[in-house]
């Protein structure tokens, strides 16, 4: 006997085509949503899935994946939408009231769609080994409020005393004077420090990525932008850079001869730099010792003594 459920649901296609996985399988969100009719039959299903969803499956299910658009039966968000998939779920079942299949918490939504915490709006769904997929409410995770700070008092916020002597056992050094900026290519490479100390990702998307992904993973990702040493990827929700040392053994001169903006390329986690929140990622089978910085070697150079020494022998 069939349940009674939600009238009308958005299933999250890209969420749960990657349930398990570091990348999404359009097999499983069918497998998914298969499931889901046979124990629902009476309910409406919207399938939603985020725009670069073709080009994260695997090759061998692209034309089915073209078909299911073309017929409908798959929903992508529009170009620029705000949000990318997420925002495009939410909106669609908040028109029509409908409740969503996701193992997401939308975060990010939670001020704008305070009905993801009624009964019934959210539905989470797994796949079982030897059972199938299972389907069961679920509420949101709300984001961690932080601590209030207490405000310090007002000797505390006065500028700290100069000190009139050095600390007992301090050392004085030297005082040292700071470079001056000689020429316009010095100021250009300054100004260049400070851009590149910028954060590649926002925080909670890294730190998310980070702990499915550890390095070594293998991800599959769209090329988004040429860079002056390689390409910048995104990949789902972040953004990834491919160096040339990592596109192919031995690198290619130029990223353009390699790779082409919108391209579908299999990666895996090379590294990570958490200060800027940069990924650093590589064409997957480039060997490891292909993707190391070459080292200089120094030449030594001979002595005068040496060199009389050859120079005799040679005689």
């Amino acid at each position: 006997m069939a349940k009674h459920g939600p009238k009308h649901v958005v299933f999250d296609g890209s969420n749960l085509a990657t349930e398990g996985r570091s990348a999404p399988s359009l097999s499983q969100l069918n497998d998914a949503v298969l499931a889901f009719i046979r124990e629902f039959p009476d309910a409406t299903v919207t399938v939603v899935v985020d725009a670069t969803f073709g080009h994260r499956i695997d090759k061998k299910e692209v034309n089915e994946f073209n078909t299911a658009i073309a017929n409908n039966e798959l929903v992508s968000p529009p170009a620029g939408a705000v949000g990318r998939g997420d925002g495009f779920v939410l909106t669609i079942a908040d028109k029509v009231g409908a409740s969503i299949v996701s193992n997401d918490s939308y975060q990010e939504f939670q001020s704008d769609y305070p009905w993801l915490f009624d009964q019934g709006r959210l539905i989470g769904g797994k796949p079982v080994p030897n059972v199938g997929w299972v389907f069961i409410d679920r509420l949101p995770v709300r984001p961690i409020a932080s601590k209030s700070v207490k405000k310090a008092s007002r000797e505390a916020s006065r500028p700290m005393p100069v000190p009139k002597t050095p600390p007992p056992g301090a050392r004085l050094a030297a005082k040292q004077k700071p470079a001056p900026i000689k020429n316009a290519n010095n100021a250009k490479s300054v100004a260049t420090a400070k851009t590149v100390s910028r954060t590649i990702n926002d925080l909670q998307p890294f730190l998310e990525f980070v702990e499915k992904h550890p390095i070594g993973s293998k991800v599959k990702g769209v090329v988004e932008s040429y860079s002056a040493h390689g390409v910048y990827v995104t990949i789902g929700d972040v953004r990834g850079y491919l160096p040339l040392r990592s596109m192919a053994n031995p690198a290619p001169r130029s990223a353009r001869e390699h790779v082409k903006i919108g391209q579908g390329v299999s990666l895996v986690v090379d590294s990570f730099v958490p200060s800027r929140r940069s990924i650093d990622v590589a064409i997957v089978g480039v060997p490891v010792e292909a993707r190391k910085p070459v080292a200089k070697v120094k030449k030594k150079k001979k002595s005068a003594g040496a060199a009389k020494k050859v120079v005799a022998k040679r005689k």
